[in-house]
This record gives C-alpha cells, sequence and structure tokens, in this order.
C-alpha cells in the first residue's frame, strides 16, 4: 500500500493520458452509434436510457465519492495504519452495496417517473416513451458496477495510484463498439429497433468488466474493503454527511445537462444533437479538469493535515494554471473548428449534413463555456479537502437555478442553442461564486501575479483563434464530398499549427514556463 512518488501535475497527467484514449475510444463509438441510428428517435432513446445510470458515473467515478471518501481514507491511513484503513473501507463498502440495492430496486418500479424527469417531451408519444422506460430498466444496473467501482477507484486515488480508475471506461466504449460491430455482422440495418438491444445490454456488460478491472487493480495494491453487516456507524454517517452535497456539488455540471436533456426532448432531434455536442466538449473537461481535481484532491488534503497551507495554496495555483493553460486554446480551437471536426466525426450514414451543422452550433456556444466548467473542477478540491461540500453544492445549485431559468425562457424562442447558452452561463455563476466564497473565507486568493499568468494565456488563446480564423478563410476546410481523409488531413494540420503557435504565444507572454515543465514530471 506504499504510495508512489509523484507530482500533482504529473498525476494529473496519467489521469488525463488514460483519459484522453477514453475519449479517442469513446469518438469511435459515437462514430457508429451516429451512423447507425443517427439523431432520430432510436438516438433520443439510447441518450436517455444511458444518461439515466451515466449519471451516477459521473457523479461517482468523476469527483464525488471521491471527494468524501478520500481526505477520511488518507486521514485513517496516516494516524492509524492499513489495517483500520481497510476496517474503514469494508464499512462503507457493506452499506453501499445495501444501498445500491434498494435504490435500484425502487428505480426499476418507479422508472417511468424518472423517464418522464428526464425525457418530459416523450410525453406525447406513447411508444418512444415505453421503450425509453424499457431500455433504461434494463440499463440502470449499470448504476450499481459503477458505483461498487468508485469505491475501489477512490481508494487507489488515495494512495496515488490512479491509472486504473482512469482506464477503466475505456473498456466500457470497447464493449459498445464490439456490440454495434456483432449488430452489423448480423445484418440488422440503420434504424432498425434491435440495435438498441445490442447497445443497451452491451452497457450493463461493460459495468461489469470496469467493476472487475479496477477491483483487482485495488487487491494488487493490497487494498481491500472486506463485506461486513452493514451498520450507519459513525464513520459511514459521516462519509454519507459529507458525500450527498459532494454528489450534488461535483455533478452541477450533470445536472444541467440533464436539465437541458429534458427541455430538449420538446424539439425532435435536439437530445441527440445535445448528446454529441456534449461528447467534444467534454474532451478537455475530462482530460484536463477531471485529471487535475482527482490529482489534486490527495494531495491538498495531505497538505492541510499536516499544516502545510502555503504548499496547499501553491498546488492550487499550480493547478488552475494548468487548467486555464490547456483548456483556453482548446476552447477557442473548439469554437473555430466546430464544423469540421462535426462533419468529420459524425456526418455519415443516418447522420445528416443538417445535424451536423446544428451540433456545431451547439459545440460554438459550449466552448463559451468550457473555462468555467474546468475551473470548477480544479477549485472544488479546495472545499472537498477541507470536509467541505456544503459550499460547491449551494453555489453549484444556484447555478442550476439560473440554467432552469434561462433554459425555460429562452428555449421556445430559441431551440436548443438555447440550452447551451443557459448551460454557458450557468458555468460562470457557480465558478464566480466559489472564488467569491473562498476570498471571503481566506481559503484562497488570486495574487496579481497568477491573474497576470491568467491574462497572458486569455492573450494568447485569443491570438490563436485569431489566426485560425484567418487560415480558415485563405484555405477553407475541404468538402465531405471530397473524402474524408482530406478533411482529416486538413484538420490535423490546423490543430497542430493552431497549438504550436498558442505554445509560441503563451512562452513568449510569460503564461507558462519552462518551470511549470518540471512540476509536469514531478518535480516539486
Amino acid at each position: 500500500m506504499a504510495r508512489p512518488k509523484a507530482g500533482i501535475l504529473s498525476n494529473a497527467a496519467l489521469v488525463g493520458s488514460a483519459t484522453m484514449a477514453s475519449r479517442i475510444t469513446g469518438f469511435i463509438r459515437d462514430i457508429f452509434l451516429a451512423a447507425l441510428m443517427g439523431a432520430g428517435p432510436l438516438a433520443e432513446i439510447f441518450v436517455i436510457a444511458f444518461r439515466l445510470p451515466n449519471l451516477f458515473r459521473r457523479l461517482f467515478a468523476e469527483g464525488a465519492f471521491n471527494a468524501a471518501f478520500v481526505p477520511l481514507f488518507a486521514a485513517r491511513l496516516e494516524q492509524k495504519g492499513a489495517a483500520a484503513a481497510r476496517a474503514f473501507a469494508g464499512q462503507i463498502f457493506s452499506v453501499l452495496l445495501a444501498a445500491l440495492a434498494v435504490f435500484t430496486l425502487l428505480a426499476e418500479i418507479f422508472m417511468p417517473a424518472l423517464v418522464l424527469a428526464l425525457a418530459q417531451g416523450f410525453a406525447g408519444d406513447g411508444e418512444k416513451f415505453a421503450l425509453a422506460v424499457h431500455y433504461a430498466r434494463i440499463s440502470f444496473p449499470y448504476l450499481i458496477f459503477m458505483s461498487l467501482m468508485a469505491l475501489f477507484a477512490a481508494m487507489l486515488n488515495a494512495v496515488n495510484r490512479f491509472f486504473a480508475a482512469a482506464f477503466a471506461p475505456i473498456l466500457l466504449n470497447l464493449v459498445l463498439i464490439g456490440a454495434m460491430a456483432l449488430a452489423t455482422l448480423d445484418g440488422v440495418p440503420m434504424g432498425d429497433r434491435r440495435l438498441l438491444d445490442y447497445v443497451i445490454y452491451a452497457v450493463v456488460l461493460a459495468g461489469l468488466a470496469q467493476f472487475l478491472f479496477v477491483f483487482i487493480a485495488a487487491r494488487r495494491a493490497a487494498l481491500r474493503a472486506p463485506l461486513a453487516r452493514p451498520v450507519l456507524s459513525d464513520d459511514v454517517t459521516k462519509l454519507w454527511r459529507l458525500a450527498v452535497p459532494g454528489i450534488l456539488a461535483a455533478g452541477i455540471g450533470q445536472i444541467n445537462l440533464l436539465v437541458g436533456t429534458s427541455i430538449a426532448t420538446g424539439q425532435a432531434g435536439a437530445a441527440a444533437w445535445l448528446y454529441y455536442a456534449d461528447r467534444l466538449y467534454q474532451l478537455p473537461m475530462g482530460v484536463i479538469g477531471v485529471a487535475l481535481s482527482v490529482a489534486l484532491l490527495p494531495e491538498l488534503a495531505r497538505r492541510l493535515a499536516k499544516g502545510e497551507k502555503a504548499a496547499a495554496h501553491g498546488a492550487q495555483d499550480m493547478a488552475i494554471l494548468a487548467a486555464s493553460g490547456l483548456t483556453l486554446p482548446a476552447a477557442v480551437g473548439l469554437a473555430v473548428l466546430a464544423s469540421p471536426i462535426v462533419t468529420l466525426l459524425f456526418e455519415r450514414g443516418a447522420f445528416s449534413a443538417a445535424d451536423s451543422a446544428l451540433t456545431a452550433q451547439l459545440i460554438l456556444v459550449f466552448s463559451f463555456g468550457l473555462p468555467a466548467f474546468v475551473l470548477v473542477k480544479a477549485l472544488q478540491p479546495s472545499f472537498f479537502a477541507r470536509q467541505d461540500t456544503r459550499a460547491p453544492l449551494i453555489d453549484g445549485a444556484i447555478g442550476v437555478v439560473v440554467n432552469i431559468a434561462l433554459s425555460l425562457a429562452l428555449f421556445p424562442s430559441y431551440g436548443a442553442p438555447a440550452i447551451a447558452f443557459a448551460t454557458v452561463m450557468a458555468g460562470w455563476v457557480t465558478l464566480s461564486l466559489m472564488i467569491w466564497r473562498m476570498a471571503r473565507r481566506d481559503i484562497y486568493h488570486f495574487s496579481r501575479t497568477l491573474l497576470r499568468r491568467l491574462a497572458a494565456q486569455v492573450l494568447a488563446a485569443a491570438l490563436m483563434g485569431w489566426a485560425l480564423y484567418e487560415a480558415a478563410r485563405l484555405v477553407p476546410p475541404p468538402s465531405a464530398w471530397n473524402g474524408l481523409s482530406a478533411l482529416a488531413a486538413w484538420l490535423v494540420v490546423f490543430i497542430i499549427g493552431g497549438a504550436c503557435a498558442y505554445g509560441l504565444a503563451v512562452m513568449s507572454l510569460g503564461g507558462l514556463r519552462r518551470a511549470d515543465i518540471g512540476l509536469l514530471r514531478g518535480r516539486q
């Protein structure tokens, strides 16, 4: 159970690399989905049936359970030793398993109400609603496997072992790709309902595969959680007192997405366009924001437990600089290149040029909120490491209210883009409230040096965006009719060129420095 020595950014890079591999295989998965299902009723049913259990995967596997469990487990490990830490994990495992069994049973019984809450637009189409309920019931046990996986992933994270949990989602993508390939080999045509049978059953199988992968990794690291009779001990009560608001706080982005999806089901195809747009802008959010959040939390928890406030402040500074320095060019690049990227990835089979145009429009809007979404992820560990999950919940809840209000007010006039705009505004409101709260509590302040470096990053990203825009005017992207290989080559050149332009600009302006590379490699 020895803790490997590595820097925060080194650990974040490890998580980010695994997440990047996951997102790449995820895009391959979505290319199959778009080609076989398009943006029609089948795609909308899949989005709803998959999003219900997947919401909890996002909440648990990407922050909330980790945020509540890691500080307590790390403190138990440091103060009382490995045996006490294992006993604590066993208590949590037993209660979690019992709670999941009850919750899943209730969800299966009341699935029509859950689907209606997530897809209010289906209410007027009895057949679509019935299919969504049927497939959501099949997919929901995925939640059990992913929630149990979250426990063992959090144990690994607490001892600086991040790779297994970050790699596990790749298994989901591979299983779904295999299921769709099997459906194609079996002669199931595009748009056929039987595609849902292959894909939804594969979701549950993939959940089992991910749990076993992380469980085995934990056992190899001598991390065990022995099952016992479920008892609501003081330790268990404390964990869930932290976890419940933490689940909501860490999952505010997903709550906003669910709100948007529910409202969007009132427009044909909008839920599917939002799904594909979400997949693209979630790439930098997962690779950068989630990776930094996961790697930063145990480091902050250890620093604060030892009273090293200056070191904790420095770690937060570096996380913010890394988050901003990598997210700003990604956001600008997505905004400028959204249309050719969507065309390359999704425009084939049942996914039309009109679907591509509308998805690209949503990505353009979402890109303006991407820095806020990622910075929220980078700031949340400062609260979680202090065992405060209530404050991020309050700030995020205010953002949800903003999202709902704007979505309901603007959707009747502007359709799906209104959902994206409302989500973006909610992200910036949440970030602003978190920064204000941290300053008021004297938890963390943005220094003048940090602000100067952030301004340099913004300017460098703006220069990169201008260069890409002008270059695209001089050399427009090839049409899809000319072959996807030509479009792919065009995008590769523009992405590499944009990255080089940003790198030169941000280093020249001082937004990122060579010393930061040392931290990336683990030298602190």
